[in-house]
């Protein structure tokens, strides 16, 4: 465990407190950095890693389908846990246990934990999640345009385009220009720091954390239950060791920013949400730390 700890969470919380100490510092627009990473950086390390990726096609099938049956089984449970509280406390709970941070934390942690064959993987897990954030998650959320208004909104990222793109060169056997990919691989190379940047400002600036009985809930199965469930799937599906190792990670992550942002746009309880988002992320330094070290492909 104290590997874990000073090998992966250490680097990765002294690049998130640059980012607190900057926000401290200087006025600094979230959504602006968001935009950045979302719209800058995810696409060409996307892009980089498929391009470079061992990752095989069943192997990221199987990978991708076992994350969506952990969030439908953890959906499920949180809504039967939640079953008397009201509606809109009850989506923001669901919400908070299956939207997790698979990238500002997700990314660089699979890296320092499993190598590049584990970032490949996260990188796919990431994606996966990016589709249920934005179908199932406004859904959950409260929101009137249904799957097909989440699946355009997925559509327009330009991560789907990246991935798109590497697939069909991978298929083709064809390799873009040296220039071309030396670009690529720099902006590649800025966008696990400048998510953990992100994540550090974002910190900062959410200072909403009630310790409800919602809240609770919806950490406690978030931080505890939804791993497990990983680990139970991954026994299931009879997933290999790294496989296993990157999905369990995955569900260990904290809950995502954008669950708090999608239950504030959509009036899902968003004081439920963003007290989850703040107490897990805390609470993600141990329970991190504990997962890393049991993991069975981890090279700390």
């Amino acid at each position: 465990m104290l590997a874990a700890l000073l090998q992966v969470i250490l680097p990765v919380a002294i690049v998130a407190v640059v980012g607190m100490v900057l926000a401290r510092r200087f006025v600094l627009d979230p959504d602006t950095i968001g935009k950045i990473n979302l719209y800058g950086l995810t696409a060409p390390l996307a892009f980089d890693s498929l391009m470079k990726t061992k990752v095989t096609l069943g192997e990221g099938l199987i990978l991708g389908g076992a994350l969506l049956l952990v969030s439908a089984l953890g959906a499920l449970l949180a809504w039967v846990v939640t079953l008397r509280a009201p509606r809109s406390t009850q989506a923001g709970v669901v919400g908070a246990v299956v939207l997790g941070n698979n990238g500002n934390f997700g990314l660089p942690i699979a890296l320092l934990a499993l190598g590049q064959v584990g970032m490949d993987q996260a990188m796919i897990l990431f994606v996966v999640s990016l589709v249920v954030m934005f179908t199932v998650g406004p859904i959950l959320m409260g929101s009137g345009g249904g799957l097909l208004s989440g699946l355009r909104t997925f559509a327009a990222l330009p991560v789907t385009w990246a991935m798109a793109l590497a697939g069909l060169l991978r298929l083709l056997g064809w390799q873009l220009p040296i220039g071309v990919s030396r670009g690529i691989e720099l902006l590649a190379a800025a966008a696990v720091p400048m998510v953990l940047l992100a994540l550090g400002v974002q910190l900062t600036q959410s200072r909403r954390l009630q310790l409800t009985a919602p809240v609770l809930t919806a950490v406690g199965m978030r931080v505890v239950a939804f791993p497990l469930l990983a680990l139970g799937v991954a026994r299931l599906l009879r997933m290999d060791a790294m496989s296993t190792s990157s999905l369990v990670l995955a569900c260990a992550m904290p809950t995502a920013v954008n669950a708090f942002m999608l239950a504030r746009e959509y009036g899902s309880d968003p004081e439920t949400a963003a007290s989850a988002v703040a107490l897990s992320t805390l609470l993600s330094v141990g329970s991190l730390t504990f997962v890393i070290s049991v993991l069975p492909a981890s090279i700390v």
